[in-house]
């Protein structure tokens, strides 16, 4: 279980399903910790306010990569960024 290895996590369970749902590690323990903190309501009220990748441009997705830091993203074609981001 992440929580006897990972102490920072605040909702393990939730981690879990994360991640069992293809969640990335950062992504799973920053939604569960945020469902913890300000609970599972507030969380889903702030989500799902970003477009679609797919309505986005190749240049806006290849910003969209340099503002989370991802690298190797000026080769990649569309379907290829959009994964990438879902991935990271």
């Amino acid at each position: 279980m992440p929580g006897e290895r990972n102490r920072s996590l605040k909702n393990p369970k939730l981690y879990e399903d994360l991640r069992d749902d293809g969640a990335s590690k950062e992504k799973a323990a920053r939604i569960s910790n945020a469902a913890a903190r300000d609970g599972q309501k507030a969380v889903s009220r702030r989500g799902g306010k970003a477009g679609d990748y797919e309505d986005m441009t190749v240049p806006e997705l290849r910003k969209r990569a340099k503002e989370f830091g991802l690298h190797g993203y000026s080769g990649k074609n569309k379907s290829d960024l959009i994964s990438s981001l879902r991935n990271h």
